[in-house]
């Protein structure tokens, strides 16, 4: 990232001065020389730049959004991100939860992953809103401690005539379902009704509650309901990988991560570290993302950190590259899946995939990018979608190949993978 700081600021300036206030308009010098929001500059009949009516409006202001930090943390990753926003300098930050590994009932220990959590926003030269995820809320020892520490699980806010909505899509005590129950359906009801003249409305939530089967049952659809009619975009994490939904005429985000658990194949995946930034314009937002790797000071080197990753069980795994055709020809845009079949359970599981290039070369990929596959015996899937690019399944959507190879059970295709490196050949037929 290159920063460029422009002085416009003379002193001295001679009679052809132009004074222009933040709507760019030529106005008197001698009345409004005190001003400093103004360019104060030397101009003539022709002069180099395009204009001088500059991109501050009063009402605009940008924030951050940081998604998910744990689920299988990396070390640093997290805390030095505190200090890339500081550089980035947006007004706030929000989040969509998984602040802390959790999963556990014993108290020093949520205290103590809280503890490391809170003293690294702190570090933030902005306000930073919490938003729970369900390693946050996995239990009511958690939920206990939340309500200690933070106080509500569900809140809004408005700010320049724009309302923020921050969600809580966890509930321990539906069977752990995630949900929106009752009660939160009834406030984010009366919230938007009294809010009903905001310019805009921003959601924040941890799960992406829309893909479920039952939307009645976990309460999305009558958050959706109330949210009809009105401009809005929803922010969501938990599955760890860049998506967007278009849904309702308007855009719901699902971000990558911010620290938690990634292979980290890039954004072709939807796999990389980021913020996203949101600059709220007089009529409408511009988002963008923003991945981590490119954020740097002027010495190009980020702050040392004591920030810890979580250890993670994992088996041995080999390289694994191939080849996928289709009736005797490259097959481009295909996801590849490698499913284990346990006995105990006599289930099959994914174990690892990889997407197809133009010349429908692949690498497979299980904890890291193209560390390869635990050894074994697998039976493989093959789905290309009609859009094309990596299927994670999340939403199920047809593939545009024989339908015998999308499903675990009907695939004909299988590999063996060997200790030490592995080459193979999936070949397709469209009868």
């Amino acid at each position: 990232m290159k920063q460029f700081v422009l002085g416009l600021a003379t002193a001295g300036l001679l009679a052809g001065v132009v004074l222009l206030s933040r709507a760019g308009t030529a106005t008197d010098a001698a009345t409004r020389a005190g001003d400093n929001s103004a360019v104060k500059i030397e101009a003539g009949d022709k002069n180099p730049w395009t204009s001088l009516k500059l991109n501050n409006d009063p009402d605009q202001f940008t924030f951050a959004v940081v998604s998910d930090r744990t689920g299988g943390h990396r070390e640093k990753v997290f805390s030095r991100a505190v200090q890339q926003v500081n550089w980035l300098q947006p007004q706030f930050v929000m989040s969509v939860g998984d602040l802390i590994e959790g999963y556990t009932t014993k108290e020093e220990a949520i205290k103590e992953q809280w503890d490391e959590f809170d003293g690294y926003v702190k570090r933030f030269e902005m306000p930073f809103f919490y938003v729970p995820g369900n390693h946050d809320l996995t239990n009511k020892v958690q939920v206990t401690k939340w309500g200690e520490r933070y106080g509500k699980k569900y809140y809004h806010f408005t700010y320049r005539g724009v309302l923020f909505l921050c969600l809580c899509s966890e509930n321990p005590d539906s069977d752990g379902m995630s949900t929106i129950d009752k009660a939160q359906q009834e406030w984010v009801a009366k919230t938007l009704e009294a809010n009903k003249d905001v310019k805009w409305t921003f959601v924040f939530l941890h799960k992406p509650l829309w893909v479920a089967k039952d939307l009645d049952k976990n309460g999305w659809a009558a958050v959706e309901k109330s949210l009809a009619g009105r401009k809005h975009n929803v922010f969501v994490g938990h599955v760890h990988r860049y998506q967007v939904f278009e849904r309702n005429g308007t855009q719901f985000y699902q971000l990558a991560t911010t620290g938690g658990g990634s292979r980290l194949r890039g954004p072709q995946y939807g796999e990389f570290d980021q913020v996203m930034l949101v600059t709220m314009k007089k009529e409408t937002p511009v988002l963008v993302n923003v991945d981590l790797a490119g954020v740097l000071p002027t010495n190009l080197k980020l702050p040392d950190s004591d920030e810890k990753g979580s250890v993670r069980k994992k088996v041995a795994t080999f390289p694994v590259t191939g080849k996928v055709k289709l009736d005797g020809k490259p097959l481009t845009g295909a996801t590849i899946t490698f499913h284990a079949f346990n006995k105990t359970t006599e289930k099959y599981s994914p174990a690892c995939d990889a997407l197809s290039d133009d010349a429908g070369r692949f690498g497979m990929s299980t904890y890291t990018k193209n560390d390869g596959a635990p050894a074994g015996e697998f039976t493989v899937t093959v789905v290309k979608t009609a859009k094309g690019g990596y299927y994670d399944g999340e939403i199920p959507e047809k593939s545009v190949l024989p339908e015998k190879y999308a499903t675990v059970t009907t695939s004909p295709l299988r590999v063996t993978i060997k200790e030490g490196t592995n080459d193979v050949e999936l070949e397709l037929d469209s009868k």
